[in-house]
């Protein structure tokens, strides 16, 4: 029994560590809160206020996937431009390349789809070489 109670504390503080690494980068990305939800999967409001506190809660698969999308593009952004002014205005910049043709990374990954976070990561794992 204190293996299982061990198991969801710490699935609890990986939620709320999830939550904190998403929430700092898409501020740095100056996201509004309607694009933050529509990352984290279409959320209602209710549970985006809710997660805005950075509660321990454990999150769904599909969430704790998209925000590992997150941090990985930031991580990749961050490699590939020297200063976090560049590595944040990348996100909103239209771009001509594909998958994006003509639209910004941030437009791409606001289709709400998973795949469309997995698209924009490997761009950037492609353009990192």
């Amino acid at each position: 029994m204190k293996t299982n109670q061990a198991s969801a504390v710490n699935e609890k503080k990986i939620g709320k560590v999830a939550l904190k690494g998403f929430f700092r980068i898409t501020d740095e990305w100056n996201l509004t809160p309607a694009n933050q939800k529509t990352l984290l999967g279409d959320i209602p409001n209710s549970t985006y206020s809710k997660y805005k506190k950075l509660p321990d809660v454990k999150l769904p698969r599909d969430m704790l996937e998209r925000i590992s999308y997150i941090l990985g593009i930031y991580k990749a952004l961050r490699i590939l431009f020297p200063t976090l002014q560049q590595a944040s205005e990348w996100v909103k910049k239209d771009n001509a390349a594909m998958p994006f043709n003509g639209n910004s990374a941030l437009d791409y990954m606001l289709a709400g789809r998973v795949t469309d976070l997995a698209d924009v990561r490997r761009y950037l794992d492609w353009a990192r070489g």
